[in-house]
């Protein structure tokens, strides 16, 4: 059975993790402990809760059982993607959303510790925990009634589940080369007129776009992204995906973008299986326009006498 490394998408403004579910069985497979006033401050003996749970968010390392379909295979992170991925967490302002059971948004619960553990001494130790260096820790604070009573200490949920935007490690090494030239190429021409702007004192540089493609080109960027969400967002690079938006709006597109799509979707119209909706060689062509986009891209270059 394969085994999958996943990777934070730092480009995307999803990336990293989105929420944190408190569940019934992990994946993690490590349970959070219910913690009361008198067991987090020891110069004090309170009998009130103080309702914090405190348990592993993400362990690295460690493989987890994952099921598409008849596709069964294990994925894990890397010590260095459980450490990123904590601190986008609250870069992001995360640490007050969270969900029951992955299905339910909840309120009144906020992580309000984190911390990676360091070596043998770290604190987890005290509450039983045999956690492996470089585990995510997170305490949540739980102010929501019926979560705490229906749920916590009647221990239907035992754990920490986390939510959020990860790649394929292998599919990330596989961005085609294309699309890559093309995230160059627009970088380039965002510089070049950032530096336009402030030499010519406010002076805006017109660049030669287009926008005048036919309404199925959008309307197949459109399905293309709602296919992708169906299968998590696994297809195509973050360039495909920025490709598909501005095409779904009906934005303006230079003439080297133009370029692009007709060089990329000429390549990639042999993995393109119509009516494979789970497909990625489908769903990509979609996201670029599909076979309209095609067209129309090959009748405007040589309108242009750009090809």
């Amino acid at each position: 059975m394969r085994i999958v490394e996943l990777l934070l998408d730092e480009e995307s403004l999803q990336a990293g993790i989105q929420a944190i579910s408190i569940v019934e069985a992990p994946a993690i497979e490590e349970d959070f402990v219910a913690l009361k006033e008198e067991e987090r401050v020891e110069l004090k003996t309170i009998d009130e809760d103080k309702r914090v749970l405190l348990g592993a968010a993400l362990v690295p390392n460690k493989p987890i059982y994952r099921r598409s379909g008849e596709d069964e295979y294990y994925i894990y992170f890397s010590q260095d993607t459980v450490r990123k991925a904590s601190e986008l967490f609250f870069i992001n302002g995360n640490q007050n959303k969270a969900t029951l059971e992955h299905q339910i948004d909840i309120t009144g619960l906020s992580v309000v510790e984190s911390w990676i553990i360091e070596g043998e001494q770290d604190k987890s130790k005290m509450y039983g925990m045999n956690l492996p260096v470089g585990t995510w820790m997170v305490s949540m604070k739980v102010h929501n009634d019926e979560i705490w009573n229906d749920y916590v200490k009647s221990g239907k949920v035992k754990g920490f589940s986390i939510e959020g935007y990860f790649v394929d490690k292998v599919e990330a090494s596989k961005q085609d080369p294309e699309e890559d030239k093309a995230e160059e190429q627009l970088n380039a021409i965002k510089a070049i007129i950032k530096n336009d702007l402030r030499t010519k004192k406010g002076k805006r540089t017109e660049l030669e776009s287009y926008k005048d493609y036919p309404t199925s080109v959008r309307n197949n960027a459109k399905r293309g992204i709602a296919l992708n969400e169906k299968v998590n967002n696994k297809c195509a690079t973050q360039v495909g995906k920025v490709r598909a938006q501005q095409l779904a709006k009906g934005e303006a597109i230079s003439v080297e973008t133009i370029k692009r799509m007709y060089s990329y979707l000429s390549r990639a119209e042999e993995y393109y299986e119509e009516g494979d909706t789970k497909s990625c060689g489908y769903i990509s062509y979609l996201l670029w326009g599909g076979k309209s986009a095609k067209r129309w891209a090959e009748s405007k270059l040589k309108s242009l006498d750009k090809i």
